[in-house]
């Protein structure tokens, strides 16, 4: 376990995304509540990290706020060098749709098409043409290549899961934000699930921020930013399964 590093720099464009002095408020007065309190912390490029922390921690509301699906009380995040807070909501989903990639512990697939319409609605909503050589790695990887025929209803939640990773990836976004991914499926299918994200990190250079309660899952990743009580409490590199949990002993939960 490594020490909390110094906080990094708003000017630092190295990172794939981050947040300064992030505070998030709901409600006033005696039912205030303060999902998030100060956070700065930052996420690089071609790595895989995880957020963990406690029911009620602000690990969700931390990543909703990086992804630009939630706007802060005060403070700002960055995707890239690029500020949310400024940003109209007309250019904030642009950015969303071309620079960010989403995967949901719900498939959120559209029942009428099929797999590979599903991977593609992205490209075929922002109007671009899909990166056929991209397109067919991401497939591979992730094992789709005897399925894209098949609609979600032929798909097993595994398959489909599976469908909504490549949809993440087919843009090559710049940074992919997973909310308890793999929450939906057995222990073997998530870890399949997992090793498809590893991998799309280790060989195809995508970034993922990853929001679980799962030490296994945790596991996966190079990094464990540990939160509670809206604030950055520890953070972990190299993350065993073992050691995640006993960490999280210490907040009890």
């Amino acid at each position: 376990m490594t020490s909390i590093p110094p906080p990094q720099s708003p000017t630092d464009t190295r990172l794939a995304a981050r947040a300064v002095s992030a505070t998030k408020i709901y409600g006033r007065g005696d039912t205030e509540v303060r999902a998030l309190d100060d956070v700065t912390v930052g996420f690089e490029p071609g790595r895989f990290a995880a957020i963990m922390g406690p029911s009620g921690s602000g690990k969700s509301t931390l990543m909703h706020c990086l992804a630009g699906l939630d706007t802060l009380t005060s403070g700002e995040v960055f995707i890239g060098d690029i500020a949310l807070s400024p940003l109209p909501e007309k250019a904030l989903t642009l950015l969303r749709r071309d620079k960010v990639g989403f995967i949901f512990q719900a498939f959120n697939l559209v029942p009428t098409l099929n797999a590979l319409e599903n991977i593609t609605l992205p490209l075929a909503l922002a109007k671009r043409d899909a990166d056929d050589a991209w397109l067919d790695e991401v497939v591979t990887t992730v094992g789709l290549k005897d399925r894209l025929t098949h609609r979600p209803n032929e798909l097993s939640g595994g398959q489909q899961q599976r469908v909504a990773v490549a949809r993440a990836l087919a843009s090559r976004p710049d940074i992919v934000f997973a909310d308890e991914p793999t929450g939906n499926l057995d222990s073997r299918t998530g870890a399949e699930i997992l090793s498809f994200m590893k991998h799309a990190v280790r060989e195809l250079g995508q970034t993922i921020v990853m929001v679980t309660h799962d030490p296994v899952a945790a596991s996966y990743a190079d990094r464990v930013v540990f939160l509670a009580d809206g604030k950055i409490v520890d953070e972990m590199q190299d993350p065993t399964a073992d050691a995640v949990l006993d960490r999280l002993k210490h907040f009890g939960d």
